[in-house]
């Protein structure tokens, strides 16, 4: 009872909030950075009342952030036409009998469109550097919460049978590619605060061994996918902000030495708790230590008939269709696509190459018009969301929100605002 009560008051809560303050101060940010980094924890502890209220809650505060905020919204024709265009897709759709029409449609379709309005909220937005680090507080929140969660969830280590598959009793119960993406981002952010010297709990030690907790757990749930996404974000992330900050070679040394040991360490411990088997898991090996022919686990030879197929129907297969179309292949590969990029291109054909073209280019001019500061968070957000969306699609209203966060101006970086 009690998550359900939760997930009801993550919704109803912010809704009083953005409506009475008006969105003076960002709550419609606030509250969908919060909903958006707790839409997993959501659906791990079942409390959600409708399985995509996490993308339904992130679309609705930000849409009564900008019908009830102050600040005049900057209009960005490229998205409204976005949304508009994956529209279309639902006109070849068809789904077998005995299947539903809508849930396929939006099961598809929800966190793509997700995007699109998040977009339309932050487009050249300017927000403060503390309105962001504020967000990415509230979006650690729940995260935490999680992890609390997958750490009572979780049975003795010494019981749990380790192989070379991602382990969903590590990880809360819950499917490990998503935890372990949630988990990722909570790295990147954790990281984000120590870079930044922002502290999170008063105490940077403290919020050090947060970090280490955080990449321990997610390298126990054996998916590889949202821990290399945050690695490969936090590295570019790292290398803007001290070109930024101007760090001397020594400092740079330091650091890395330090962080290097610890990652060491860490890598080292929990591949002892598995017996070897992450060694394995990491370098594509299965439990027997042999190496696998494809260490993407089916998702090259998926992606590799979504293209055939935007080849052989360029006007794309329809919305969710693509599904079906591999069931009835020879292949008989009856995985849902865990590639969004894929996804456009064979359900929505030329549309949606044109779609995923401009979801690439807008935030680039963005990118190149910032100073290395602002450089250094729209590039984390970019390859955060470009890289999840390649190993676990949209399933969640996060990829599209961290996406749309590529698109803020960041302004009162010491004095030093964002030209216009």
């Amino acid at each position: 009872m009690f998550p359900k009560i939760y997930g009801l008051l993550c919704l109803i809560v912010p809704l009083v909030v953005i409506v009475y303050s008006n969105n003076k101060n960002e709550e419609a940010f606030l509250f969908a950075s919060y909903l958006a980094g707790g839409e997993i924890f959501l659906r791990m502890i079942q409390g959600t009342l409708l399985y995509e209220i996490g993308k339904y809650g992130v679309m609705l505060f930000l849409v009564l952030g900008i019908i009830f905020g102050p600040f005049k919204q900057r209009f960005s024709v490229h998205y409204l036409f976005y949304i508009l265009l994956l529209l279309l897709g639902i006109v070849f759709t068809q789904v077998p009998e005995g299947e539903s029409l809508r849930t396929n449609i939006v099961f598809n379709l929800s966190g793509p469109i997700v995007l699109g309005v998040c977009a339309l909220y932050f487009y050249y937005r300017p927000i403060s550097k503390q309105d962001l680090m504020d967000a990415l507080f509230f979006m650690l929140l729940p995260l935490f919460s999680m992890i609390t969660y997958m750490y009572f969830r979780t049975p003795d280590l010494k019981e749990i049978l380790f192989g070379g598959a991602a382990l969903a009793q590590t990880s809360g119960g819950f499917g490990p590619n998503q935890v372990a993406t949630a988990v990722g981002l909570g790295i990147l952010i954790i990281a984000i605060f120590l870079l930044l010297k922002e502290k999170l709990t008063g105490y940077v030690y403290l919020d050090a061994f947060f970090l280490i907790y955080f990449i321990y757990r997610g390298l126990l749930t054996f998916s590889r996918g949202g821990i290399f996404t945050a690695a490969i974000s936090l590295v570019f992330f790292a290398f803007f902000y001290i070109i930024y900050t101007k760090m001397s070679l020594q400092i740079i040394f330091k650091y890395v030495l330090i962080f290097g040991l610890f990652l060491v360490a860490i890598w080292v411990y929990t591949s002892n708790i598995t017996g070897g088997m992450l060694d394995n898991r990491y370098t594509g090996k299965n439990a027997a230590g042999i190496q696998k022919k494809d260490i993407t686990t089916g998702r090259v030879d998926i992606l590799a008939y979504q293209f055939t197929n935007f080849f052989e129907h360029p006007l794309g297969i329809g919305v969710g269709n693509g599904k079906y179309e591999r069931m009835k292949s020879q292949k008989r590969m009856t995985a849902a696509s865990h590639n969004e990029v894929g996804r456009l291109v064979e359900e929505h054909g030329i549309i949606g190459f044109v779609l995923l073209l401009l979801l690439l280019i807008v935030p680039l001019f963005n990118f190149f018009k910032g100073n290395n500061f602002q450089k250094a968070f729209i590039i984390a957000f970019y390859l955060m969301w470009f890289l999840t969306i390649n190993h676990s699609a949209m399933r969640v209203a996060l990829p599209g929100f961290i996406y749309a966060l590529s698109l803020i101006r960041i302004t009162d970086i010491e004095n030093d605002l964002i030209d216009e």
